[in-house]
């Protein structure tokens, strides 16, 4: 095994994921404030501390282990599901995987107890209460922080292909909203969100933070929620931008293409190389075409000064970690992702089944079904 490859693989490129499910009911289809007891009732399961509250009681969010490669995620994946759906069960309740709730209105629910809450309600007003969304986090381990910090401004240019990949909120208030991800416009209301800009090293990114902390604007780094970025507290890349991902498979093949990714970005990196980075302004615009129109959209070749149509770009994507996924073993995975591009996201389903039915709770009922295939 090269040196290089021996670098990737020691101890780094571990995997964490954070899935966060809406809490409905299953005869009204609506959204539940219920997230209390659900904890109080999982305290003795599997869950235990892999189970957390989120601001809106009506949402519980899942946290894997640090999983050393993509099969010990997908297992870990599926364990919480199905503890979670099971759990939900005996209190009558059900679990969905998607950004948005098709029409469940987020003034009619209760927001979660404690200081950290309270503390963003005050601050931010109805932009938190209205926050009634849900997504899909990806941590890749990185021991060394200037490393870290190098790849997470290199990947910035692919987050629009792995939002497409991912959409999953085309209703919002019963309506269809036009978008793909209506999701990635309700969070583009919070400060600190969307593409990030360049940072030159990460002590430049943490002169950033230190600022924001001594002027008032934020308590700690967490309210820095941009859809990548080094985290602060972990050794890991953090990975922001996508929708909840509604089935398993998928959410394992972004996970696995997101690692590879990283993988590919730091082998170049080994090499003094580098993919060439843009402007965020630049990179804003595809998350705009990928968040409008998903897969089926276009998006802007910086490069060629073109249009390509997403599926070529996630295709050439692909290709281009195809080296780490061989490493990672992670082709069957990614896969995966050309099932995607062959069946639709899970915007797109949810719009097939509107299309057919004209019910949003006919919604509510594919997603609960397509949330537990495979838990």
């Amino acid at each position: 095994m090269s040196t290089t490859v021996q670098g990737l693989l020691d101890g780094q490129f571990t995997l964490g994921i954070e899935e966060e499910f809406q809490i409905v009911h299953p005869d009204t289809r609506e959204l539940r404030s219920y997230v209390s007891q659900l904890l109080e009732g999982g305290k003795h399961s599997i869950l235990r501390e892999r189970v957390r509250p989120e601001m809106h009681q009506s949402v519980v969010e899942t946290g894997t282990g640090i999983c050393r490669d993509i099969r010990q995620a997908r297992q870990e994946i599926c364990e919480l599901r199905g503890e979670l759906s099971a759990l939900a069960g005996k209190h009558g309740l059900r679990i969905v995987a998607a950004g948005t709730h098709p029409f469940s209105d987020w003034k009619k629910q209760e927001i979660t107890d404690g200081e950290r809450y309270k503390v963003i309600v005050e601050d931010l007003q109805d932009v938190a209460r209205a926050n009634l969304i849900f997504g899909l986090h990806v941590h890749v381990g990185i021991k060394d922080k200037e490393v870290a910090m190098a790849l997470a401004n290199q990947v910035r240019y692919f987050l629009p292909h792995i939002l497409a990949l991912s959409t999953s909120s085309p209703f919002w208030l019963g309506r269809s909203s036009g978008l793909k991800s209506i999701r990635s416009e309700i969070f583009k209301r919070f400060p600190r969100t969307g593409i990030p800009g360049h940072f030159d090293s990460y002590a430049q990114f943490q002169s950033y933070v230190d600022l924001l902390v001594k002027t008032g604007c934020i308590d700690n780094a967490k309210k820095i929620w941009w859809d990548v970025r080094a985290h602060p507290f972990f050794d890991t890349v953090e990975v922001r931008i996508c929708d909840m991902t509604t089935r398993i498979d998928d959410t394992v093949a972004l996970t696995a293409l997101i690692q590879a990714l990283m993988g590919k970005l730091y082998l170049l990196y080994r090499k003094n190389m580098g993919f060439r980075e843009y402007a965020r302004e630049l990179i804003e615009e595809n998350k705009w075409r990928a968040l409008r129109y998903g897969i089926d959209g276009q998006l802007i070749d910086f490069g060629k000064q073109e249009q390509v149509p997403v599926r070529v770009l996630i295709g050439e994507l692909l290709d281009f970690v195809e080296e780490a996924a061989v490493i990672f073993k992670s082709q069957a995975e990614l896969d995966r992702v050309r099932g995607i591009l062959r069946e639709g996201t899970s915007a797109d389903k949810q719009l097939a089944v509107f299309q057919k039915t004209q019910s949003v709770q006919a919604i509510v009922d594919h997603l609960i079904e397509q949330t537990a295939m495979g838990a």
